[in-house]
């Protein structure tokens, strides 16, 4: 989809972009690491918050996704 020119930074009706759904619709595992890294290194927005102000950094610390977190962070 990014390649195809796919909006990164869209919100749906819940509030959330595609990296806040690679947080919370995935387990923190290898291959939602990678989405999120793909979703990161195309220059989606990590500042846009969900409809209850939580940045996709707070998600990934809530489930402790570790990984995840130092890719937020960096």
């Amino acid at each position: 989809l990014i390649e195809a020119g796919a909006p990164l930074d869209h919100v749906n009706n819940l509030g959330w972009t595609a990296v806040i759904e690679s947080i919370v619709l995935g387990d923190g595992g290898e291959n939602h690491q990678k989405t999120l890294r793909y979703l990161v290194d195309a220059g989606a927005d990590i500042t846009i918050a969900d409809n209850s102000g939580r940045l996709p950094v707070d998600l990934a610390q809530q489930r402790g996704y570790d990984e995840m977190v130092a890719l937020l962070e960096r």
